[in-house]
């Protein structure tokens, strides 16, 4: 999508001459046909400059990650040739530590296996952690709503080994309950944070006293492909969860194999991993790797971001003569502009319904000084870093 300023230091040398998302052509012309097929079309577009972008940057870092979480599922859920899962282990025994736990119990092969499966998930989270620090805390949320669905669905099999098949009301409270959080996590926490980062980015780092420029700025900036990439994990998380649990819920004797749910389990997990890996690295270098830290507007207030001690509001200035006009960009970054109608007092964002007057606030100001007029973003315009 875009590079929106320098792209991430290690990958600079790299990004020279990468094509941008408006200079994409759309692949198919639906929209032209049905309105309703318009967003296949945007789809189709951005996730022709995704896979193009990251085939441009994608190296050996995102290459380890994907080895060591593929790894890590493999080892943890394959048998090779030990029979421990295959044979339903010691269904009776539980716990980690002490005489009677499950885990010491385990064939010496399998607890092998384990130790370096967890080695494995463990590697590959600190690598993300590491390569895409402005996503640290979104990270942290995601991991946590994918073990708050895997619990669920251990839950729910754990009082029918057969879910959802035979399963009564009471049995789906785990799944339900978890995915609930999955979905707060995903749209109200990570997806509001990228969207309202985004916004201050193009607002401040874009702005421009040609509303042509500003425009284009904001198609570079488009987030369907990467909102369809945090809806495709939050599925894939479900699918991973129900089969890994679904292997493992019969109680043994096991007449019936599971190859195909641990398959499906491998597959959809090393899928999920690969999402997961595309939604950390977006943001990231679509925000320069660290010009700003991926919050949500509610986030930043409560970090005290929007306080004076860290910042000020700024009065606008005329792109043309640089006299101060009636605009104001408050500390976190929203740009709002007083209403044009002169009997009334009220402000807001531009575009925005004037709480006062309700009149629609504008998105172009005349210059009390020079009389040009002007887009509100280009009285806070800036030279651009890249």
């Amino acid at each position: 999508m875009e590079d929106g300023g320098p792209v991430a230091s290690e990958v600079e040398g790299r990004t020279t001459g990468l094509v941008r998302l408006s200079e994409i052509e759309l692949p198919t012309r639906l929209g032209e046909r049905y309105d309703f097929l318009g967003i296949v079309d945007t789809l189709l577009q951005q996730a022709s400059f995704h896979i193009r972008t990251s085939r441009r940057l994608w190296g050996v870092n995102e290459a380890s990650v994907l080895l060591l979480a593929s790894a890590s599922i493999i080892l943890g859920s394959w048998d090779f040739g030990i029979g421990e899962l295959a044979g339903g282990g010691d269904w009776g025994r539980s716990g980690i530590l002490g005489e009677d736990s499950g885990f010491l119990h385990l064939n010496e092969w399998t607890r092998m296996l384990s130790l370096l499966s967890a080695m494995a998930w463990i590697s590959s989270i600190a690598l993300l952690w590491i390569r895409f620090p402005i996503m640290r805390e979104n990270f942290f949320f995601l991991i946590t709503g994918m073990f708050a669905v895997q619990l669920g669905f251990i839950f729910s099999h754990a009082s029918s080994p057969d879910f959802p098949f035979n399963s009564e009301i009471s049995d789906w409270g785990g799944v339900v309950f978890s995915n609930l959080i999955l979905l707060f996590i995903c749209w109200f926490v990570v997806h509001r944070a990228v969207v309202e980062t985004r916004d201050v980015h193009v607002e401040e780092r874009h702005a421009h006293p040609d509303p042509r420029v500003v425009e284009k700025a904001w198609e570079d900036h488009k987030l369907h492909a990467w909102s369809s990439s945090l809806a495709i994990w939050a599925v894939l998380i479900n699918v991973m969860s129900w089969s890994g649990s679904h292997a493992i819920a019969d109680r043994p004797p096991i007449v019936d194999g599971v190859l195909g749910y641990s398959l499906l389990f491998v597959f959809s997990g090393i899928a999920s991993y690969f999402f997961l890996l595309h939604v950390l690295w977006y943001p990231h270098f679509m925000l320069g790797g660290g010009e700003h830290q991926i919050w949500s507007s509610r986030a930043r207030e409560v970090a005290g971001e929007n306080s004076s001690s860290v910042a000020q509001s700024i009065q606008g200035s005329c792109p043309v003569c640089g006299g101060e006009t009636p605009v104001t960009k408050r500390p976190s970054g929203k740009i709002e502009v007083r209403c044009s109608d002169p009997e009334c007092k009220g402000q807001g964002k531009s575009g925005d319904a004037c709480v006062k007057c309700a009149t629609i606030l504008p998105s172009r100001v005349v210059c009390p000084s020079c009389s040009s007029n002007t887009t509100v973003v280009s009285h806070f315009s800036k030279s651009e870093a890249w």
